[in-house]
C-alpha cells in the first residue's frame, strides 16, 4: 500500500512543470490559427475549382455547337454546288433538301431562292418549281442575304423572334430564329441562294448534354444581352459561377452564357477541416485528462485488484465447472469446481493437449470426434457425455461450449461450462422405474378385469381336451384287440389343437404382464395386433363386438418397444369395446386402421368405435391422472398410453367419429430403411 507514494510525488512534480504546460498551449494556438485560415483557403480553392470546371465545360459545349453548325454549312455547300451545276432538278432536288433536315432537329427549314429571290424549292411539303411568292424576310435576314451575295460567302443573320405566318419554324410566336444564307454561283454568275433556318431553343436542347444542363442554366444572348434561347433543367442559375463564350458566327452576334445552379461552398466543406477541428478538441480534452491521469490510474489499479479478488471468490464459490481452451485445444484455465468434478488438480490439466486424463475409455472415440469439430470451428454448443474421475468413478456431465473472445473481438479459444448431472440422472432413472411399475400395475389390473373371460375362454379348450381323451380311452377299453392308430388320430389331433389354443392364450397373458426393460426394435404393426388379438377377441365376444382391421400389407415397420405399444393398443381397444355396450348390436363394430404418413415418415394407427362418444366436459380431463368415467377404473389407462406414445416421439389424440363414437389416433416413427450407427 506504500509503494504508490513515490510515484504520486513524481507525477505531481511533472504535472506542475512549466514546460509540460507550455507545449500544449502552443499547439492549441497553432491549431486555432489553422482553424481560422484553413476554411477560408479551402473555400477559395473550391471556388476556383468550380469556376475552372464551368469554363472548361462551356468551351466544350461551344465547340460542340460550332461543330454542328459547320457540318450543316458543309452539307449546304455540297448541295449548293450540285444545284448550281444543274445536277439536281425536280424531285431529286426536293428530296436532297429534305435530307438536310435529318442531320439535326435544330435545322427547321431549307429554301432554294432564285436570283430574283423567288422560291424555287423548299424542304417542307411545298411542291418543287411552284409559283410561290417570295418569302417575307426580316430586315436582318435580308441584310445578311445581300452581304452574302456581295461577299460570295455564307453569312448568318442576326436572330429575330418568329412572327405568326412566317414560312420557317414551327409556327410558335416569340421563338428566335436565325437564317444562314449561302449564295450560289455558276460560271461567276449569281444564280440564287440556299437559306437554312435555325431554331435556337432546339439548338440548345440537342447540342447541350443532359449532365451539363442538370448543373447549369444555359442561355444564348445577343449583343445587347437579350435572351434568345434558354435551357434550365435544374432551375435558374444562382449567379455565383458564370461564363460567357461567343459562338463566333459570321454576321451574327450570339454568345453562350452559362450560369451554375451551385451556390457558395460551405464553411466546412470537407473532411480535412472537420478532422482538424476534432483534433483540436481532442487536444483540449487531453489537457483536461492530464490532471486526472495519475489519480485515475491509481483508482483503476485499486478497482482491478478488487475485481480480481471478487472474481476469484465468485469462481471458487461456483458449483459449475469452468474450463477454457485455446484454439489448439490446450487447456488454459480450470476453476476449483471443475477440479472437484474430475478429481484432478489444476497443474495436471493446464497446458495439456487431448487426450485428457478425465476422458472415459468407452467414450474416447466420441471425445476425439468432438475435439476435431472444435478445431474445425464446428462446435456443438450443448451436449452430454461422461467423465472419469481420478478414482475411476464415471460422472455424467452436461457441457455448454461458447467462443472465448478477447477485448478486440478476436476469438482466442473456447470456454466450457460443465454441470455434474449425476443427481438428475438418478432422478430420471427413479422416475423411469416408477413409470415401469405403474405400467406393470396397469397391465395386471387389465388382466384382473378380463380374468373371468380368460377362465371362460380356457374352459372351452380344456373341456374339449377332456372329451377327446375320454373318448380315446373308452375306445381303447372297448377294443378286444389292437386299436387302429387311424381311429385314435383324429381325436388326439383335436385334443392337441385345443391344448395349443390354451397354451397360446396363456403365453399371450404371460408376455403381456411380465416385467422387462424397454427395448426398441423394428416391428410390423400387424405382428403387434396379432400378438394381442386373442385378448381383444375375449373382450369383444363378451360384448358381441365385431373387430375389423385395416392394415396395408406394404405398411412400413415402426421403431418402438413392442410391449408398450401392445399395451396401448389393448387399452384403447378395451375402451372402444366397452363404449359400445349401450348401442344396438348391429352397430357394435370396432376398427383398427393403420396408414403411413410419407411426409412426416410416421405410422398413424387409429382405434375407431361407434359408441356413446366423449362429452365436452370430460374431453378436457380425459388424459389427466386418476380421472376415469368408469366406476371401477383407476384413471391411469389413457395417461399411461399418452406417456408411452410420447416416449416414442409420437402423439395421442382423440376426435369425434362422424358416424357416432370416438376415434383415438396415435403416431409412431417409421423404422429406418438403412440402419445408422448410434452416436
Amino acid at each position: 500500500m506504500n509503494s504508490p507514494l513515490p510515484f504520486d510525488r513524481r507525477a505531481g512534480a511533472a504535472a506542475t512543470s512549466p514546460l509540460r504546460w507550455l507545449l500544449p498551449m502552443v499547439l492549441v494556438l497553432l491549431f486555432l490559427a489553422i482553424l481560422i485560415w484553413l476554411p477560408w483557403q479551402s473555400r477559395e480553392m473550391e471556388n476556383n475549382e468550380r469556376q475552372e470546371q464551368l469554363i472548361a465545360d462551356t468551351l466544350w459545349v461551344e465547340q460542340t455547337i460550332r461543330f454542328q453548325l459547320e457540318r450543316n454549312e458543309e452539307n449546304l455547300r455540297t448541295v449548293g454546288l450540285d444545284i448550281a451545276g444543274g445536277h439536281l432538278e425536280g424531285a431529286r432536288r426536293h428530296a436532297r433538301l429534305q435530307s438536310l433536315l435529318k442531320n439535326g432537329r435544330e435545322l427547321q427549314r431549307v429554301l432554294l431562292l432564285d436570283a430574283a429571290g423567288a422560291v424555287l424549292d423548299a424542304s417542307d411539303d411545298t411542291p418543287p418549281a411552284s409559283a410561290a411568292p417570295s418569302p417575307v424576310l426580316s430586315a436582318p435576314s435580308q441584310a445578311a442575304a445581300d452581304i452574302a451575295r456581295t461577299g460570295k460567302h455564307g453569312r448568318y443573320s442576326q436572330p429575330q423572334p418568329q412572327q405568326p405566318g412566317h414560312p420557317s419554324g414551327d409556327g410558335r410566336a416569340g421563338i428566335d430564329l436565325m437564317d444562314y444564307h449561302l449564295p450560289l454561283f455558276h460560271g461567276g454568275r449569281y444564280v440564287g441562294s440556299l437559306v437554312a433556318t435555325y431554331q435556337l431553343d432546339t439548338l440548345l436542347e440537342d447540342m447541350v448534354p443532359w449532365w451539363f444542363a442538370q448543373e447549369n442554366q444555359i442561355t444564348l444572348i445577343d449583343r445587347d444581352d437579350n435572351t434568345l434561347a434558354r435551357r434550365s433543367s435544374a432551375g435558374p442559375g444562382r449567379g455565383v459561377y458564370t461564363h460567357k463564350r461567343p459562338l463566333d458566327l459570321p454576321g451574327a452576334s450570339v454568345t453562350l452564357f452559362t450560369d451554375s445552379v451551385k451556390g457558395e461552398p460551405r464553411l466546412l466543406p470537407n473532411l480535412l477541416v472537420g478532422s482538424v477541428v476534432a483534433l483540436s478538441l481532442g487536444l483540449v480534452w487531453s489537457l483536461l485528462a492530464l490532471w486526472r491521469h495519475i489519480s485515475r490510474r491509481l483508482e483503476a489499479e485499486g478497482a482491478l485488484r478488487q475485481q480480481m479478488s471478487f472474481r476469484t471468490a465468485m469462481e471458487n464459490s461456483l458449483v459449475t465447472g469452468l474450463r477454457a481452451r485455446d484454439l489448439e485445444g490446450r487447456v488454459t484455465y480450470v476453476n476449483p469446481a471443475f477440479c472437484q468434478i474430475v478429481g484432478y488438480p489444476p497443474e495436471e490439466m493446464i497446458g495439456k493437449l487431448p487426450p485428457m486424463p478425465y476422458w472415459a475409455p468407452e467414450a474416447m472415440a466420441d471425445y476425439q470426434l468432438r475435439f476435431a469439430g472444435v478445431l474445425a470451428g464446428n462446435i456443438v454448443p450443448q451436449f452430454e457425455t461422461i467423465f472419469q474421475r481420478a478414482d475411476g468413478v464415471r460422472v455424467p456431465v452436461l457441457i455448454f461450449e461458447a467462443p472465448l473472445v478477447d477485448n478486440e473481438g478476436r476469438q482466442t479459444g473456447w470456454m466450457g461450462s460443465i454441470l455434474d448431472i449425476s443427481e438428475r440422472k438418478r432422478f430420471e432413472e427413479l422416475n423411469r422405474q416408477q413409470q415401469e411399475k405403474l405400467e406393470t400395475s396397469a397391465r395386471l389390473a387389465t388382466m384382473g378385469e378380463i380374468a373371468s373371460m380368460l377362465a371362460h375362454e380356457l374352459n372351452q379348450p380344456l373341456a374339449a381336451i377332456s372329451s377327446y381323451t375320454t373318448g380315446a380311452l373308452n375306445l381303447i377299453k372297448r377294443a378286444t384287440g389292437p386299436v387302429d392308430a387311424a381311429t385314435l388320430q383324429p381325436a388326439l389331433e383335436q385334443a392337441s389343437a385345443q391344448a395349443q389354443r390354451a397354451g397360446r392364450i396363456i403365453r399371450s397373458v404371460h408376455e403381456f404382464v411380465k416385467e422387462r426393460e424397454p427395448q426398441r426394435q423394428d416391428i410390423a404393426v400387424s405382428t403387434m395386433v396379432d400378438s394381442i388379438r386373442d385378448l381383444i377377441d375375449l373382450q369383444a365376444r363378451k360384448f358381441s363386438v365385431a373387430v375389423l382391421t385395416d392394415i396395408p400389407p406394404n405398411l412400413p415397420a415402426v421403431r418402438a418397444d413392442r410391449m408398450m405399444i401392445e399395451q396401448v393398443l389393448l387399452n384403447l381397444s378395451r375402451n372402444a369395446i366397452e363404449a359400445m355396450q349401450e348401442v344396438p348390436v348391429a352397430r357394435r363394430a370396432m376398427r383398427l386402421v393403420a396408414s403411413h404418413d410419407a411426409l412426416q415418415d410416421q405410422i398413424r394407427i387409429a382405434v375407431i368405435d361407434q359408441g356413446h362418444g366423449i362429452a365436452a366436459d370430460v374431453a378436457g380431463r380425459l388424459f389427466s391422472p386418476f380421472f376415469s368415467t368408469k366406476a371401477e377404473g383407476m384413471g391411469m389407462g389413457l395417461n399411461i398410453c399418452r406417456t408411452a406414445i410420447e416416449f416414442h416421439g409420437g402423439a395421442l389424440r382423440h376426435d369425434a367419429n362422424p358416424g357416432g363414437g370416438t376415434i383415438f389416433t396415435f403416431t409412431l416413427p417409421a423404422a429406418l430403411k438403412t440402419p445408422h450407427p448410434i452416436s
